[in-house]
């Protein structure tokens, strides 16, 4: 756990007695670990400095700047629990949307990947002074009688229960510092019944412009992943698809990519790509609204995508497809 949070935009409500509030969005990436033994599972507790002091989830926290989320976790445990871990697997993409009524209300929004790990070396001990104050292996018989973060319950299969707003303890998490961007996206390995690979063209004056992509893009605030990749698919595709497995989780970090206007952006992306299925394909058609990212659409044979001018991450992901 800790306060590594994006800058969101701010919109105006108002109250019952007609006064103004500012609703404040903000985005942020984080990562944890399941590490268990045997029907046991190793969970951290919020300290009192936090928000929701007393609330137990899996060890993890925020993804830095540039910090792959792998490399996150392994960081994050050490700090929490004391020992040494390596991923093992890839659990789960979710996202979750969070109230905090500092000043102003402020609207959260976390992408957490969460990974199986395994312990390799260290002791275990409690975190000293950091956002967590104890750590223990926790049963299934006592998992019901904790208050565990909503994320970690749902995960564990216990009830999840709301979050009370009088939990709330500590100061507002700040943003990251101008010029910096951190953004979660979706994209879809996406084929049809005849193995043809649906593709998407990057328009003219974004990163990677004329380079072949997997059709998704970035996620709405409060929006799911799956349900933000499905939504691109029809925006970039028209295609309709269902979402049939997690392939991975990369990022990319761009110190100085240019965004559409052609400013330098300090930019770090994080991706999660999952397969998809598109029982019945139709013609590709951009049906996304003009100026978008996407030139075009189209199916391909895999030999003949991999022939054309493909964005990293599509490599990879074509590289699955026999292991998927």
């Amino acid at each position: 756990m800790d306060r590594r949070w994006s800058m969101g935009r701010g919109q105006e409500t108002w109250d019952s007695d007609g006064e103004r509030l500012v609703t404040e969005q903000r985005r942020r990436i984080a990562a944890y670990g399941l590490c268990r033994d045997g029907d046991r599972v190793l969970l951290a507790r919020a300290a009192r400095t936090v928000a929701f002091p007393g609330r137990w989830q899996l060890p993890g926290g925020g993804v830095d700047h540039g910090e792959h989320p792998a490399t996150t976790v392994v960081r994050e445990f050490g700090e929490e629990t004391g020992l040494e871990v390596e991923v093992s697997g890839l659990r789960n993409v979710v996202a979750d949307v969070i109230r905090l009524p500092y000043q102003d209300s402020l609207v959260v929004h976390t992408d957490r990947v969460i990974y199986d790990v395994t312990p390799i070396g260290g002791t275990l001990r409690h975190e000293r002074e950091g956002t967590t104050d104890r750590i223990a292996w926790v049963g299934p018989l006592e998992l019901p009688g904790l208050s565990l973060m909503p994320f970690t319950a749902q995960l564990l299969g216990v009830p999840v229960v709301p979050l009370p707003e009088a939990d709330l303890a500590g100061s507002p998490p700040a943003g990251l510092p101008p010029g910096r961007r951190q953004r979660f996206a979706a994209y879809g390995l996406a084929t049809d019944p005849a193995d043809r690979v649906l593709l998407s063209l990057i328009a003219p004056g974004y990163p990677g412009a004329g380079r072949w992509h997997l059709p998704g893009g970035g996620t709405d605030h409060g929006e799911q992943p799956e349900a933000a990749l499905l939504r691109e698919l029809v925006e970039e595709s028209g295609q309709l698809g269902r979402v049939t497995d997690l392939l991975s989780v990369s990022h990319r970090y761009s110190p100085a990519e240019l965004g559409p206007e052609g400013v330098p952006i300090d930019w770090h992306g994080v991706r999660a790509v999952y397969r998809v299925a598109v029982d019945v394909p139709t013609e590709p058609k951009v049906t996304e609204a003009a100026g978008g990212s996407t030139a075009r659409a189209a199916w391909f044979s895999v030999r003949d995508a991999l022939n054309l001018p493909l964005t990293e991450v599509t490599v990879a992901a074509l590289g699955q497809l026999g292991s998927k």
